[in-house]
């Protein structure tokens, strides 16, 4: 008899009381009256994760996100009980459990302060549609608490009173405010009275976060799946948390290779061989500096991934040889999408070998992407990962293409409502069988890490390049990324530069913007903007559809094309800066670019700032994001800083005018530094150089820059093959000193460092190099001058009146 017929809907169901505790080593389980469990892991004195289930047990504990390099240990651990709740103490952090709710508190171990509390903390809601549960997380806001990070998101750098989902999504032209678009990153930082932490929510389901948006005094985060699994990392430092986080998901595996960092230019499509090689040719006819040239899906036959269309390109490799001799690293793109024909090898083996993805029910996922239609492998399944890698042999060992580019790999599905797989499709999930809902976020990262390897396969003993355009949290270890299709306006400028930011803040600093925009056509003056702006993002790539007309630095006409030369060329100058940047963020997590909150949180006049920010340590950027503009408002951070192009000393601390006609960019070097530059070269190693450049901005008290270089390709630098030089500055009323101290086994070509001086406030007198004075000339007594000495120097010293 049917007593029956509907479920019982329950709504948010919350744990009981706390009635049994055990502790394993550094893991603590607390169970409560209603079947729930916490599992609190003690990762770093700074690092805790909470783990929750609503059954009692837990799934197998497995994770993309995480690298199995990640940091363990603690210096100081200790657990108390009272009488109302659990105490787990580190050096850094102290936990409460309360013992009737499971709810968490988390303070300063120094000082005793409020953290982070639990509002009404975890609860869950069953999920009749899919099975499993609904899992949820409510904070509470602390008073003036600021939210930054989250990957992606075209909004302001400062997130709070927002509310956001992560769904990595196909978003042609999306614009501000567009939400989701194409990453899936949700780890985020938070300052409240001078500290900083982050929450870094380890769930690929969809997930959304809410910044105090609908309830002011909360912030909260849910999935629709999965478990409740989240990462507390404490700074108090902002860069101590980004810095930790990287630590948990990895950081690149391998510094890029030097041309990577150059000046790159593609296109939606350049075809035939012709028009690939007229473009090549007027970039080195018109001396703008460029390394690598792409090749979109008409380089294909039919879009068939690992083919070429004979008729537009004969002789790949002959072509690719061609272009390389001329400076031209060839990069070309590749999708998931695998078109459907019995007589195309690559779908042949696929669908023998059985890796393509598949519905619930059996049949193999189908869809339409630019082949027409097409399955799709899963690369959550480490035989289909091997497969993909071994499929560049062809690509990058026997033609020569230096870098890939993976597109479409949300997975993007054309002409259907989601945009994407339905949700039924199966994964392997690296033996941990699960359905798209699981496995969509990761799958544009896991395509990525397969292409990666096989790169790094097929260009040893050089260095893989690779760019992915989905990606979830870790995905930084294997890629670089950009940012979408985005669009030619004033608007796309500014959110570029937000973006790219907040890439950085999330863990990310190998990003970029399509400079100029997707879709529709720049005019100049925007362009030449973008460029002044791309030039300081670690990727820097112009890429258009090309439906709109060209975009090429030479199609402005000649005032722009002098712009985009003139900031292309800052651009190879300062790549022994950028290069560095770049050691520091593999070797500490240091972002390569930094938001004024992450370069200076103690000053609350950054919290809200998103135009300016730091490239590197020592170098201020901020953007003209107006057209007709002579200048601009902007904000400089605490200390002293020179202006770039007239030296003059700007004492920071506040909002002031900086005049930018279309020439020129608000650029600032902060006061102490050591920066040096390579002599400009229309490609990377073009010129053997037997000096580089060290400009000295002259501080009074220390200040410390450095200088890493290697052999720009290779991995010679892991076995020591690296020099890594230490300059500390001294400057007094009438004396400089610089100190140098290098280490590592490397010694680049260059025998000299033609050291420039910048505002010295004396008149030089004598110069001593390690103890022996050298004779001066008339020219170098001035206030500013240049030192042409030996890169080898321990100490310079000068003397002034």
């Amino acid at each position: 008899m049917i007593v029956s017929t509907e479920l019982e809907q329950k709504g948010n169901l919350f744990p009981s009381e706390i009635i049994k505790y055990k502790k394993d080593v550094d893991t603590l389980h607390f169970s409560t009256k209603n079947g729930v469990v916490l599992q609190l892991t003690v990762i770093r004195d700074s690092v805790i994760r909470f783990r929750y289930s609503t059954t009692g047990k837990f799934e197998k504990d497995f994770s993309y996100g995480i690298t199995m390099h990640a940091s363990r240990g603690y210096s100081f651990l200790d657990i108390t009980e009272d009488e109302t709740h659990y105490n787990i103490t580190t050096s850094k952090l102290i936990c409460k459990v309360e013992k009737q709710s499971l709810q968490v508190r988390l303070f300063d171990a120094v000082d005793q302060k409020l953290i982070n509390e639990d509002e009404i903390g975890f609860h869950w809601e069953e999920c009749y549609e899919h099975g499993g549960d609904i899992v949820k997380m409510s904070k509470a806001c602390q008073k003036s608490e600021s939210f930054y990070g989250l990957g992606d998101k075209p909004v302001e750098v400062n997130l709070k009173g927002k509310r956001f989902e992560n769904w990595a999504t196909d978003s042609y032209a999306f614009g501000k405010n567009t939400d989701p678009i194409y990453k899936a990153i949700p780890f985020y930082t938070a300052i409240q009275d001078n500290k900083s932490y982050g929450i870094f929510f380890d769930n690929t389901f969809k997930t959304s976060f809410d910044f105090a948006q609908e309830r002011r005094n909360v912030t909260s985060f849910w999935a629709q799946g999965g478990e409740m699994n989240y990462y507390f990392i404490y700074g108090p430092q902002m860069k101590d948390v980004v810095k930790n986080y990287t630590d948990l998901t990895g950081r690149p595996q391998a510094l890029p290779p030097l041309w990577a960092l150059g000046f790159h230019q593609c296109k939606w499509s350049y075809y035939p061989e012709s028009n690939v090689k007229k473009i090549t040719k007027t970039f080195r006819d018109l001396k703008i500096p460029c390394d690598a040239i792409y090749l979109d899906i008409d380089y294909m036959d039919g879009f068939r991934c690992f083919t070429w269309d004979k008729k537009h390109f004969p002789d790949p490799k002959k072509m690719v040889k061609e272009l390389e001799a001329d400076g031209f690293k060839t990069v070309v793109i590749i999708d998931p999408g695998i078109k459907i024909d019995l007589e195309y090898d690559v779908f042949k083996e696929g669908l023998d070998k059985d890796y393509f993805c598949k519905r619930a029910d059996g049949p193999y996922m189908k869809g339409k992407v630019w082949p027409g239609e097409c399955y799709f492998p899963d690369y959550t399944k480490p035989e289909v990962r091997e497969w993909w890698s071994g499929l560049f042999k062809e690509l990058i060992e026997d033609i020569g293409v230096k870098g890939v580019w993976n597109d479409m790999n949300e997975p993007a599905v054309m002409d259907v409502p989601n945009k994407s797989f339905p949700d039924d499709v199966r994964h392997d999930y690296d033996g941990n069988p699960c359905s798209h809902r699981k496995a969509h976020n990761v799958y544009g990262t896991q395509m990525a890490r397969a292409t990666y390897h096989g790169l790094k396969k097929y260009a040893y003993p050089k260095r893989p390049f690779v760019i992915t355009r989905s990606a979830y949290s870790g995905a930084q270890r294997y890629t670089s990324t950009w940012m979408g299709d985005n669009v030619a306006t004033w608007e796309h400028l500014a959110i570029a530069n937000n973006q790219a930011q907040r890439m950085a803040m999330s863990g990310f600093s190998f990003a970029g913007s399509d400079i100029g925009g997707f879709a529709e056509q720049p005019q100049g003056e925007l362009f030449a903007r973008w460029i002044q702006l791309g030039v300081f993002h670690a990727f820097c790539r112009v890429h258009s559809s090309g439906d709109h007309g060209d975009q090429e630095p030479w199609v402005f006409g000649e005032e722009i094309t002098d712009i985009v030369r003139k900031f292309v060329n800052l651009r190879y100058q300062l790549l022994p800066y950028l290069y560095t940047a770049f050691w520091k963020y593999i070797n500490n997590g240091t972002p390569i670019l930094k938001s004024l909150v992450l370069y200076d949180q103690e000053d609350t006049a950054t919290h809200y700032r998103s135009d300016e920010f730091v490239y590197g340590e020592q170098i201020l950027i901020c953007p003209i994001l107006e057209p007709n503009a002579k200048g601009r408002r902007m904000y400089i951070p605490r200390g002293n800083w020179y202006n770039f192009w007239t030296d003059e000393l700007i004492e920071g601390g506040k909002e002031l005018w900086v005049a930018a006609d279309l020439d020129s960019m608000p650029i600032f070097i902060k006061e102490g530094t050591v920066l040096p530059k390579y002599p400009v070269q229309q490609y990377v190693g073009e010129k053997k150089f037997d000096e580089i450049t060290l400009d000295i901005y002259y501080k009074k008290g220390k200040e410390s820059s450095k200088l890493y270089d290697d052999a720009h390709d290779g991995y010679d630098y892991k076995k020591g093959r690296y020099s890594l030089r230490t300059f500390k500055l001294t400057g007094k009323k009438k004396e400089l000193i610089i100190q140098q101290h290098k280490s590592g086994d490397f010694s680049a070509n260059y025998s000299n460092f033609n050291i420039v001086f910048h505002n010295l406030p004396f008149e030089i007198t004598s110069v001593q190099i390690d103890n022996v004075e050298i004779e001066l000339t008339a020219e170098n007594t001035s206030k500013t001058q240049a030192i042409n000495i030996n890169k080898e120097f321990t100490e310079l010293h000068l003397f002034g009146k």
